[in-house]
């Protein structure tokens, strides 16, 4: 659907392999370039440019690792394994360390050193380059890029709108939505004079709506006067982290298309978002612009795929993210409202006969009561399938066929 496109074409991908690809495409071609042109010395090469690669980085993890015991030992590593956690914290193990150690075995198979060995010279700038590499790794020289930053916090889970998705489904979704049903059922039920409170299927899930710029309305009906306050669904009250009776709402609002026919539905922004523009303005969280689009995005993304996998969840919410590039409609929310609520109708299946016709009726009146072209909405949609039933004797599959074997 279109919505849907749209919205999946602002929303960053998590970052694939091909970075990891070419590098080592890279290395393997360099490799076999070296190895061509100086057979001999391609083995006592390598383990020296391997050397020159980790020294650097384990001369560094030592200048960490000395900040660490001195200032940090029993605040930050309180209750670990002491210094083998500061160790592999700072860099000093693992990989680097391991292939330092296989460049050393390399090395002393080569026979001392092999060809290298009779030349001081290139051991002089191992160790150069080994000094010099904590100074420029301090001063931001070889610092990791903005993009490795990301990759690294996105992976480990590390950025601010990771925690919030969590957050905000652990401690209110998850808690709301199974019970959003009956919630919705109790008040068609008190509402049966108005007759037409969510009439659609569509209607009778909660819509989230997840506005780029993070700018929450507290009202609706501030943001497009084509959406009005209808009424409040029954309150949820639970017990929750000491607190009696915790009450949880949400507000029912009346949508108003072109015909001026109203929608009913449950609508609400966000909450977390609020405190990513908060953030936002704060001088001292360092959070800018830029920034916070970053990280709705991250925040949408990580709770779809939350939610995708929730089964309490399941059928009972909605996701609607707001570019807020096209602001300048000022009935842009409702038309994305009305948008949305009529791809979820569209979802919908009717798989039943039509009533009052008989099974023969059905087949003759179903080319009858299809959908016209010039009546389908503007927005691209799939045609609702309808059940043919046919009253002819079943036939095989395909007639006998006779072979004659020879001999």
């Amino acid at each position: 659907m279109r919505c849907l496109a749209e919205q999946e074409a602002l929303v960053p991908r998590p970052r694939g392999r091909l970075p990891k690809v070419l590098s080592i495409t890279l290395a393997i071609v360099a490799a076999a370039a070296f190895a061509l042109r100086s057979p001999v010395r391609s083995l006592c090469g390598f383990a020296m440019v391997t050397l020159a690669l980790t020294l650097g980085p384990l001369a560094h993890g030592l200048c960490l690792l000395a900040e660490e015991m001195s200032h940090h030992a029993d605040t930050r590593h309180r209750g670990r394994a002491g210094l083998g956690h500061m160790l592999a914290a700072c860099g000093v193990g693992g990989k680097t360390l391991l292939a330092a150690l296989l460049a050393l075995l390399l090395l002393c198979q080569a026979g001392g050193g092999g060809p290298l060995s009779d030349s001081s010279h290139c051991y002089s700038l191992l160790l150069l380059a080994a000094s010099f590499y904590p100074l420029f790794k301090s001063l931001g020289v070889l610092g990791p890029s903005e993009v490795e930053v990301s990759e690294t916090c996105e992976g480990r889970k590390m950025n601010v709108a990771h925690g919030l998705a969590w957050s905000f489904y652990l401690g209110y979704l998850r808690l709301v939505l199974p019970r959003l049903e009956e919630a919705i059922a109790t008040f068609r039920a008190s509402h049966q004079s108005s007759g037409g409170a969510f009439r659609g299927r569509g209607s009778r899930r909660l819509l989230l709506l997840v506005p780029l710029n993070a700018n929450v309305a507290h009202k609706l009906e501030d943001e497009d006067d084509n959406v009005h306050f209808y009424d409040s669904l029954p309150n949820v009250e639970m017990d929750r982290a000491g607190v009696r009776g915790r009450v949880y709402k949400h507000s029912v609002y009346s949508v108003v298309d072109e015909n001026h026919t109203a929608h009913e539905c449950v609508v609400e922004y966000a909450t977390p978002l609020l405190t990513l523009y908060s953030m936002s303005q704060e001088s001292t969280a360092g959070f800018g612009e830029s920034e916070r689009r970053q990280q709705v995005l991250l925040f949408y993304r990580t709770l779809r795929d939350i939610l995708e996998r929730s089964l309490e969840c399941r059928n009972h919410y909605h996701l609607i993210l707001l570019n807020d590039e096209r602001e300048e409609d000022p009935h842009f929310l409702s038309k994305t409202i009305l948008r949305h609520l009529r791809q979820q109708e569209r979802e919908e299946y009717c798989v039943a006969p039509p009533p009052h016709q008989e099974e023969g009726e059905w087949l003759l009146a179903a080319p009858a009561t299809a959908p016209r072209h010039d009546t389908l909405h503007a927005e691209p949609m799939s045609r609702e399938p309808t059940l043919m039933i046919s009253l002819d004797a079943p036939q095989p599959l395909r007639e006998a066929a006779e072979h004659t074997y020879r001999s």
